[in-house]
Formats: C-alpha cells, sequence, structure tokens
C-alpha cells in the first residue's frame, strides 16, 4: 500500500502518456510509440509547474520499468533460430558495430561531446535503437535527458534510413528477384525494429517477393540484438575501472554489473528450449508485446524529466555524431556485403 502511495501518481501519469502513444504508435510505425510517448512526456513536462507528487513514480518507471522492458525483451529471441540463420550476417555485424563505436568514440574525443550521450549514440546506433539504449543507459548511469537525446537523434536517422534505404537498394543494384541482399542490408544498417520492418516490407511489396526480404532482414536484426550482452558487460567493467581511477578507491565489479541482463539472457534459454520441446513461438508473444509497450511506458517518464528546450540547444553535436555513425555503418554494410559476394 505505502508503495502505490509512494509511486501511484507517476506510474499514473506516465500510463496516461503511454496508452494513447502506444495506439498512436501503431498507426504510425514509422515513428513509433516510443519517441511519441517522449515526445508527449517533454511537451507535458513544459506545463507541469510542480512534479514532487510525481517525482518517485516517474523515476521507478524510468530506471525500473526500463530494465524489465529488457529482461522481457529476451523472450521474443530464439537463440538456436537466430544462431542458425544469422551466422551468415554475423561478420557484418561484428564490422557495423565496431566502426558505430570507434565513429562514436574519435567524435567523443575530437569534440568533446560528453561520454556517456556518445556511448548511447555509438551503441544505439550500431545495435538496435531503443531497446540498446534502454539496455545501456542504467549500466553507465545516464540520466533521462541524455536517454532522450539519444532516442531522439536514433528516431531521426531511423525514419530517413526506412524511407531512402529501398531507393538506395534500387539504385545501387540489389537482386530484386531474392530479398536476402537488401535483407541483409536492412537488417544491419537500421537500427530500430519497426524501421527495419518498414525498409524491408517496402522492399518486398516493390518486387512482389511475399516476405523473403522481412523475414531475413527481422532474424538479422535479432542476431544484432544478441550484442547488447557483450557491450553492456564491457561498458560495466570501464565503469569500475573508471570509478577507481577517479574517486581514488576501487569500485567493485558487482556494483555495476547489469545483472538485468542475466535475466534477459535467461529469459532466451526459456523461449530457445520451449520452442525446442515443441511449445508454440505464438505462446511468447504477448510477452514480447508487454516488453515493447514497457518500453513506451518509460519512455513517456524519461521524457517528463527532459527539458526540451535543453534539448534542442545542445542537440546539434550529438545529431552530427549520429549522422557518422549511420554513414558509417551504411558504407560498412554495403563493403562488407560486396567482399562476402551478397551483393
Amino acid at each position: 500500500m505505502d508503495w502505490i502511495k509512494h509511486n501511484g501518481k507517476g506510474l499514473l501519469l506516465c500510463l496516461l502518456i503511454a496508452i494513447p502513444s502506444w495506439f498512436l504508435g501503431g498507426r504510425f510505425p514509422i515513428i513509433g510509440g516510443a519517441v511519441i510517448a517522449i515526445l508527449l512526456g517533454m511537451v507535458l513536462a513544459l506545463f507541469l509547474k510542480d512534479k514532487t507528487p510525481f517525482a518517485a513514480g516517474i523515476k521507478f518507471t524510468s530506471k525500473k520499468i526500463l530494465q524489465w522492458a529488457v529482461i522481457l525483451l529476451g523472450f521474443g529471441l530464439n537463440l538456436s533460430v537466430v544462431l542458425e540463420t544469422g551466422k551468415q550476417s554475423l561478420p557484418i555485424i561484428i564490422c557495423t558495430i565496431a566502426v558505430a563505436l570507434l565513429i562514436a568514440y574519435l567524435l567523443h574525443r575530437a569534440l568533446h561531446i560528453p561520454a556517456r550521450i556518445s556511448t548511447l549514440v555509438g551503441v544505439g546506433s550500431s545495435i538496435c535503437g531503443g531497446s540498446a539504449i534502454a539496455a545501456t543507459a542504467p549500466v553507465i548511469n545516464a540520466d533521462d535527458e541524455e536517454v532522450a537525446q539519444a532516442i531522439s537523434v536514433i528516431f531521426f536517422f531511423n525514419v530517413l534510413a526506412a524511407i531512402l534505404f529501398p531507393i538506395l537498394g534500387n539504385l545501387i543494384g540489389f537482386n530484386t528477384l531474392s530479398g536476402e541482399a537488401f535483407g541483409i542490408f536492412a537488417g544491419t544498417a537500421v537500427n530500430d525494429t519497426s524501421s527495419v520492418t518498414a525498409a524491408a516490407a517496402t522492399w518486398d511489396s516493390m518486387w512482389n517477393l511475399g516476405s523473403q526480404t522481412l523475414d531475413k532482414a527481422v532474424t538479422v536484426k535479432l542476431t544484432r540484438t544478441l550484442a547488447i550482452i557483450p557491450i553492456t558487460l564491457v561498458l560495466a567493467f570501464l565503469q569500475t575501472k573508471k570509478g577507481s581511477q577517479t574517486e581514488g578507491k576501487g569500485i567493485g565489479f558487482r556494483q555495476v554489473f547489469p545483472f538485468f541482463i542475466l535475466y534477459f539472457i535467461a529469459a532466451s534459454l526459456i523461449t530457445t528450449v520451449a520452442i525446442h520441446f515443441g511449445v508454440d513461438a505464438s505462446v511468447f508473444s504477448p510477452i514480447k508485446t508487454l516488453s515493447k509497450f514497457f518500453i513506451v511506458l518509460s519512455m513517456a517518464a524519461i521524457g517528463l524529466n527532459t527539458d526540451i528546450v535543453k534539448l534542442i540547444k545542445t542537440g546539434g553535436l550529438p545529431l552530427a555524431m549520429g549522422a557518422c555513425c549511420w554513414a558509417g555503418i551504411t558504407g560498412t554494410s554495403l563493403l562488407m556485403q560486396h567482399v562476402l559476394g551478397l551483393w
């Protein structure tokens, strides 16, 4: 009862933003519910003069429910299928992630872009957009404004990719009789699932390929999602090292270890084992849907904690970083496909 009294108002406010955002995201999938929730939250924050009664619930939603969303995301991963059908694209995935993270690091050093926003943009661009940002933010202690800024950058280039990539694929001569080449391209060069789906489905409809491209792109995208695991573990180790250096005393790895990632792995293993023993994959669909809703809900909370005016004023350099990461990922994906003889 005390928990409800303490967190109830803030959680209810987030729900009032998240529910319409969820349905609007369904109507406009290229934008997505998460982005709509952030925007609505930021606009509402302008008119909410005193957030004190809602603060505890907003904080709980932006921190804990965000981690729950990542955990539940694991139920959408059948590891045996992902590893079997995604291994063809694994060299491309590794290279695109490495290039994006390198670009983010170099620009962070050269342009003095804050480390946490650089990490979020780099990880979000290279792995899986909002889900990767959701997994990384607690590990590096990113605040809500940094998360909102990273999500905004990723969203902008998601929309561009969904619109431009089918046109680009046609111009550079991707095979129009099969969805394999463009599916790999969409799965490795576009970071958010909704935009991957939009780009791949557009290619299928352009060339009457049924769902060939979409199936390939989604599988490749799911393979990329697994990169959340090593990335968060490495970042946790770096946080430990950084804390030891700046504070002059050891910070235990346990203090920064992202334990929710272990639950993410466990959820993936449960799905894999269950499907192996004959459980229909559709059983896990409601949990995957709940995961997506939790992301929208947590983004509503993050929007409420974000100063939209400050976000606009400080958004130039992160946007430039996102553009460079996007260009690097796109170029690397195309180059690797060419080298591997896939295009």
